[in-house]
């Protein structure tokens, strides 16, 4: 775990840096981590929902995927069977280019067709995913996050782990 805070302090310090990942009463190692966590519970306290704490265990875990993601160059949800009972949000764009409040931003922007209902009918849009990434954030059940950045030559890809997962089908997310 020590060799990934570092890498996660040495990218925070060239813009972007983040990693560490279920210790459920954690604080986050880097700056990116900080400004994730921080983000995350901004959004949650608008929300009317509980914080969530930060997990080192879910960000090694946001970590490994992003390399992977990085080594492939797109993003890919990992399968159920490969997260466990933890959610996912995924984010990618130009190496070094977007702060994490930025990113997290993204995720936020589907507030615009979110409604709140019985999942999946939680857009006004009538399509779930247009929402999908801003009712994990705000799902009321999860307790912990942990979110990673990796990069290849052309990109960032950030992954933010969640538990327990949000958008379970007949639960509302509030």
């Amino acid at each position: 775990m020590g060799r990934v805070r570092k890498l996660c302090a040495a990218l925070a310090a060239s813009a972007l840096g983040i990693a560490a990942p279920l210790g459920a009463q954690d604080q986050p190692a880097s700056a990116f981590e900080h400004e994730f966590l921080t983000a995350h519970n901004e959004e949650r306290r608008d929300a009317g929902v509980p914080p969530l704490a930060w997990s080192d265990e879910l960000a090694e875990e946001a970590h490994a995927w992003a390399r992977r993601l990085a080594r492939q160059g797109r993003l890919q949800h990992a399968s159920r069977d490969e997260r466990g009972d933890k959610g996912e949000n995924l984010w990618m764009g130009t190496a070094a280019l977007y702060s994490a409040r930025t990113i997290f931003s993204t995720f936020v922007a589907e507030k615009r067709h979110f409604m709140n209902g019985s999942f999946p009918n939680v857009s006004r849009t009538g399509r779930w995913r247009d929402v999908g990434h801003y009712t994990q954030v705000i799902w009321r059940e999860t307790q912990q996050l942990g979110c990673a950045v990796a990069r290849n030559d052309a990109h960032d890809f950030v992954v933010c782990r969640y538990w327990p997962a949000g958008n379970w089908y007949g639960r509302t997310p509030l």
